[in-house]
């Protein structure tokens, strides 16, 4: 299947000079959408994943549809000051500015296999926080899933040692 046909161009959003990839087409076609959990959830699968991690907010999208669909759990790992209770943090930068993800300090047990969800990877900066927070807790990062690479900006140079797939490439 063709997923660019479903991800708009945005230009200079959200910032001057940034193209947003807007996968709104994409979650309102009912086969992309599917392809979309099939093929992640299959990397899952192959990981031998335990629990889905899904990066806010795109990655709650898909990551909560492929745990319902895996009978695995699902855990958020959220922007900063959204999560009640003890909690994990850590800084990153992106392609126009820094952020901080959160994650719950009770959020998985020690050894457990993680298989990381997200709507893009870019530099890299997101998911390789979300990667600390889940090693963090004693986790394992089985491996990601990402609908949609920039290759130009590297992201997967920083996820190296990590088993990682894209479905569509820029």
């Amino acid at each position: 299947m063709n997923l660019k046909t479903y991800i708009n161009n945005v230009p200079n959003f959200p910032v001057e000079g940034i193209l947003f990839r807007d996968i709104t087409p994409l979650l309102k076609n009912v086969e992309a959408f599917k392809y979309v959990i099939r093929e992640l959830g299959n990397h899952a699968i192959q990981t031998n994943a335990a629990l889905i991690a899904g990066i806010e907010s795109r990655g709650f999208l898909f990551g909560t549809t492929i745990a319902h669909s895996l009978d695995l759990p699902f855990v958020p790992i959220r922007k900063a000051g959204k999560l009640p209770g003890a909690i994990l943090s850590e800084e990153y930068s992106l392609e126009y500015g820094t952020g901080q993800l959160d994650i719950h300090a009770n959020a998985l047990e020690t050894g457990t296999r993680t298989y990381l969800i997200d709507d893009l990877l870019a530099t890299g900066g997101t998911a390789v926080a979300a990667t600390h927070l889940i090693e963090t807790l004693g986790g394992t990062l089985a491996g990601a899933g990402f609908v949609i690479e920039l290759n130009n900006l590297r992201g997967r140079n920083k996820l190296a040692k990590y088993d990682i797939k894209s479905l569509v490439s820029y």
